[in-house]
Formats: structure tokens, sequence, C-alpha cells
């Protein structure tokens, strides 16, 4: 279905076709179908599937044909991140129409928010705790929001937003007086009773999940070593030279650790965390997404609603600790239907979350050995990465060497005496691992290690004994006693 064969308001029309929308996807079809009639509606649907213009393209449809110009429209995000992406999105929509837009969140001051709410607003974005501050303090109404939109609702109740979005619901019109849209990327229970609880014989949409994974991204696992990693990546980086690349790894210390290497390797970068600032966040995004920097790091929590356009490259430093999130994360190169690439690190570290991606994607993900000729020139092999929270505790040169002839001492004493450690993989066992499936090199982990550490695991042992040798494994492959 066509946008021309809709009957949609011609200045939003002028807007959605100066975007470059043409053809409805699945879930926008689908969907207007059922919200242009003013129908409440739960939506299941991925990242990336064009579910941000259905439901804004309903809103301002709605606004534009409604006879009063007091009502209005909120949408929800559990993001600062996606509340300045689906502001962007809806003024690029909504260019040619009157309609006021503004997005609100935390992290930043209040009075550009409270100035814009005063000077009047018809489109609402925000997220859930600078909503009810607002509200709270008397500067945001919200008894006139006629049109409710909840953007990855399923993202909302594993944030820990449920009581807000209870506490907002509430000081709406009642839900026979609005029309409510709820998106998700799964239909879990709370979703569902969410949508029993707040609208009114809501029709439900499930558009399934295309296998992004095998189609449309070119894989590549590579068995190294961890202490290799930063080599590999500098060989890929400096070989295939990517216009835009996102670096995942799965702790906010390393992606410091990650960067700070990156830069001593002359690669110009930025890494964002949970915790950075919105104003640098922001500044980040903006030069990631203007091509001013090509390179950017992140942990899984900090990306959620990174959305760039012709992403050329992803790689996972780390494998991802939950099997769905390596989708998310591959998934970025390939945006409606864009293809891509993806590098995948397996050092010994990694390899109990490989058996689990594998599972969940179907598929054994196409491996190889890192060799010599993969691996680049590493400039800060040896050299000491001080990270941001050690800052306040400043050590003059003379003590940092210091500490480092005693960290040197403590770590040949170690060789010598703690053959407990996991030693690294040598080039010939890496070879082996890249002819064995999933379970195989998981057998073989579990046996190598369980051996070096004078415990046998048999077919006899008990569930429990077995779970309680599996975490001790994993943290030793982690460095953790």
């Amino acid at each position: 279905m066509n946008y021309l064969d809709l009957d949609l308001n011609v200045n939003l029309l002028k807007g959605i076709t100066e975007a470059g929308y043409e053809k409805c996807t699945p879930v926008q079809q689908k969907v207007l179908e059922v919200s242009l009639d003013g129908k409440d509606l739960y939506v299941q649907s991925q990242t990336g599937t064009g579910k941000t213009a259905a439901f804004l393209i309903t809103i301002m449809q709605q606004l534009l044909l409604s006879n009063n110009t007091e009502k209005k429209a909120l949408v929800l995000v559990p993001t600062r991140e996606l509340a300045v992406q689906v502001e962007e999105e809806a003024k690029k929509l909504g260019k040619y129409t009157n309609l006021k837009i503004g997005s609100f969140y935390g992290g930043v001051a209040y009075e550009s928010q409270v100035e814009l709410l005063e000077k009047g607003i018809d489109i609402i974005i925000g997220t859930p705790g600078r909503i009810i501050d607002l509200c709270e303090s008397n500067k945001m109404d919200l008894s006139n929001v006629c049109y409710l939109a909840v953007d990855e609702t399923d993202r909302m109740f594993d944030m820990g937003f449920y009581p807000d979005l209870r506490k907002i619901v509430k000081l709406l019109p009642p839900s026979t007086s609005r029309q409510t849209m709820l998106f998700s990327a799964t239909l879990n229970s709370y979703v569902k009773n969410l949508a029993w609880e707040y609208t009114i014989d809501a029709t439900e949409i499930t558009i399934e999940s295309e296998n992004i994974t095998v189609d449309e991204i070119a894989q590549e696992l590579i068995h190294v070593s961890s202490n290799d990693k930063i080599k590999l990546l500098m060989g890929i980086i400096n070989r295939e030279n990517p216009e835009s690349l996102i670096i995942f790894c799965n702790t906010k210390k390393m992606c410091e650790v990650v960067s700070k290497r990156l830069e001593i390797n002359n690669i110009k970068n930025e890494f964002i965390i949970g915790d950075l600032p919105q104003v640098k966040r922001l500044k980040i995004m903006d030069s990631f997404k203007s091509g001013k920097i090509k390179c950017l790091i992140a942990t899984d929590v900090a990306a959620r609603g990174i959305d760039v356009n012709d992403l050329q490259m992803v790689v996972n430093y780390d494998l991802p600790n939950e099997a769905e999130n390596y989708v998310h994360r591959i998934g970025r190169t390939a945006r409606a239907g864009k293809s891509g690439k993806a590098y995948t690190f397996c050092s010994e570290q990694d390899v109990y979350s490989l058996l689990p991606i594998e599972r969940y994607i179907e598929k054994q993900i196409p491996s190889k050995v890192a060799t010599e000729e993969d691996f680049g020139q590493d400039k800060s092999q040896g050299v000491y990465i001080r990270l941001g929270s050690e800052k306040g505790n400043k050590k003059t040169s003379k003590e940092r060497s210091k500490q480092n002839y005693k960290t040197q001492n403590r770590s040949k004493n170690t060789k010598k005496t703690n053959s407990s450690r996991p030693k690294r993989s040598s080039s010939e066992e890496l070879e082996r691992l890249s002819s064995l499936t999933a379970d195989e090199r998981m057998k073989y982990y579990k046996e190598k290690y369980a051996k070096q550490f004078g415990v046998e695991i048999t077919q006899n042992t008990q569930k429990k004994e077995k779970n309680s040798l599996l975490g001790k494994l994993k943290n030793i492959f982690t460095g953790r006693k």
C-alpha cells in the first residue's frame, strides 16, 4: 500500500513524501488500517520496521482532522535517546503542518522545556520521569491528551517504569475518551495486561520478525585470545576502513578501555555508557550521525534507541550475555532491508555466551581462527589505561612506576605458582575450535578447564553440582575468585 492511496491531510502527505516514505512497511500498513479509524491497538514489532512513523502519522492525521485545537497527543518512550529520535522523526513528517512538537526528558535543564510548554504544544514526547516531574510542578497539563502512544512498552517494564506509567495514565482522560496505542518488541503478559487495563477492545497486531541474522548480514565469528582482541580490532579497522562502526562491549569499564586504546592507535572515536551526562551523550550522537566520528563504542544499555542510517559495520568485542542482544546489536547494520557486516570476537572468556546465541538464531555463525595476518599493530600494548573513575586518585609518576613494578613481579610469581589460571589458547587449539559445533565447543571448554582445576564432569553429576561447577568456571574465565 502506498501513502498516496491513503486519505491523509495534504500538508502531512507532503512531509511524508519529502521524508522519503512512499510505500508502507508491513507494520505501517496494518497499523494505519486500524488506527486511522480511531481504534485502540497493541502491536508487536521489532526495531527498525517503521513503527515510529506508523503512530506519528496516526497522531498527526487525527489532530489535523480534529476541530478541537485544545486536543493533545502524548508519546511515552523509555530513554532520552529515543525521545530525541522520535522528535526528529515527528518534525520531519510534520514539517508542513502547524503542529507544535517537543521532547521532554531528564538530564537537561527544566527552563527550556517549561518555556516550550508555555508557548503551547500539540505533541508531547517524553520519558516517564520527566513527564511526572513537570506534571507535579504544574508545568504540564495532560487533561486534554486524546491520543496516547507508548513505544517499547516491554522495555518500560524492564526499566521499572510500570508504576510511573500507571501514574501518568491516571492524569489522562479516561480510556473511552482517548485513543491508546502500545508498541512492543514482545507481547508478554505485562504488555497484554496493560492493554487490557487501559484500552477499549484493542486490536492485536503481530509482525513476524524477519530473520535478519541469516539473510541480510554478513557474519563472522573469530576465535581469538582475549589478549589479542585489540590487535584483531586494529587489523579489521585498518583493512576495511569502515565509514561507520559501532563496537559493543559488555561493561562500561571495557568501553572506556577500548576507546582509549584506539585513541593511542590514532583511531578517532567516542564511547557512550549509561551514566554519561546527557549533554555530552547528545553531542556524541550528533557527531556520529553526521559522520564527524566514524567509530562509536557502547554497551547494550547505552545503545538502546540509537538509530543510524547506513551503519556499515558492527563489532562484538565481547559476546553479549543475553542471546537476544546479539540480534539487536548486529541488526543495526540491516535497517530497512539494507545489508551489513558483523564481526564477533570469541575468546576463552566469551565461550559460555556462544551456545545460547547460536540456539537463539537457529544457526551456527560462520567462524574462523585469528591468524597473524588478521592482526594489526597495537601501539597501546603494554600501556596502562587510566580510567575516568581513577581521576580522583592521582599518583605521581614515581608511585605509578613502583606500582607497575609490583604488578609485574606479582604477575611473574603468579605464573610460577598459580597454575589454576587458564592458559592463553594456542593457534593449534583455536584452529580446532573452528570445525566444532557450538555444543562440541562447550563440551571442549568444560572438559579442558575442569581437568585443569582437578574437577571431573561426569554424566551422573547432579544438576546442582553441575550448575555450581559451571558457575566456578564462569568466575575463572572472568577473572573472579
